[in-house]
C-alpha cells in the first residue's frame, strides 16, 4: 500500500476547495461542480478521501469514499459538501458555524483484503495507530479511519466497536466476514493555516 503524497501547495488547495464547496452549499444548497483540468496532475489522480469537520474541537461531520473512482479534487469537494450537509448524525451546517469550522482531509491507500482463520488471528495482524479497517458481512459494513485509534487504542475494543458500527453485535463472529485494511495520509486546516502564517512572516 502506497501513499499519495501531495506538495504543501496542493494540500492547501485541497483545504481551500473543501471550504469553497461547503460555502457554495450554504449559498445554493447544491454541491460545487469542479473543473478538474484547472488543477495539478497530482490532484487529478483517482484517489479516495474522507473529510472530517469539527467545531470547537468536536466532531461536526465525517463523510468519505472507499473506492478511487474519480479525481481526488472532485472527491474532496463532494465529501466536504456531504460532511457538512448530509451526515445523518448531525443537522445541516449553518452559516454561523462555518466561520469556526476546522477540517481534516484523509487520503486513502487502496484497501487490501486481510486473510485470517479466526478473530484472534485477525487481531494479531492489526497494527494499532496505523490501520484503517473496513468490515463487511452480507449487507452490513462499517469503516474506521486510523484516527479512531486515538479514542480506541485497544485492538479488541477497536474491532468490537467496528462491528457495532456495521450493525452487528460486539461479540459476533462469522468465518465469512470480510476485512480490508488501508492507510491514510492526512492533513488539517490548522496545519495549513499555520504553514501559511509562517510563510507570510518570513
Amino acid at each position: 500500500m502506497s501513499f499519495t503524497k501531495l506538495s504543501e501547495q496542493d494540500q492547501i488547495t485541497c483545504i481551500q476547495i473543501a471550504r469553497a464547496s461547503i460555502l457554495y452549499g450554504l449559498k445554493t444548497g447544491n454541491p460545487h461542480i469542479m473543473k478538474t483540468e484547472e488543477y495539478s496532475a497530482d490532484l487529478q489522480q483517482h484517489c479516495a478521501s474522507f473529510v472530517t469537520l469539527n467545531t470547537n474541537f468536536k466532531l461536526r461531520g465525517c463523510i468519505g469514499s472507499l473506492d478511487a473512482d474519480q479525481p481526488l479534487i472532485n472527491d474532496i469537494a463532494e465529501n466536504a459538501y456531504a460532511a457538512a450537509f448530509k451526515d445523518p448524525r448531525f443537522p445541516p451546517l449553518t452559516e454561523d458555524e462555518f466561520s469556526q469550522l476546522g477540517m481534516e482531509i484523509s487520503i486513502l491507500t487502496e484497501p487490501e483484503t486481510m486473510t485470517f482463520d479466526s478473530e484472534q488471528e485477525l487481531l494479531q495482524q492489526i497494527e494499532p495507530g496505523v490501520d484503517g479497517l473496513i468490515l463487511q458481512y452480507d449487507f452490513n459494513r462499517g469503516t474506521f479511519l486510523p484516527a479512531v485509534w486515538h479514542q480506541l487504542p485497544d485492538k479488541k475494543e477497536f474491532l468490537d466497536q467496528l462491528k457495532i458500527k456495521a450493525g452487528l453485535d460486539s461479540h459476533w463472529w462469522n468465518s465469512d466476514v470480510s476485512v480490508r485494511r488501508f492507510h491514510t495520509y492526512s492533513f488539517s486546516s490548522y496545519q495549513k493555516d499555520t504553514a501559511e502564517q509562517t510563510a507570510d512572516q518570513q
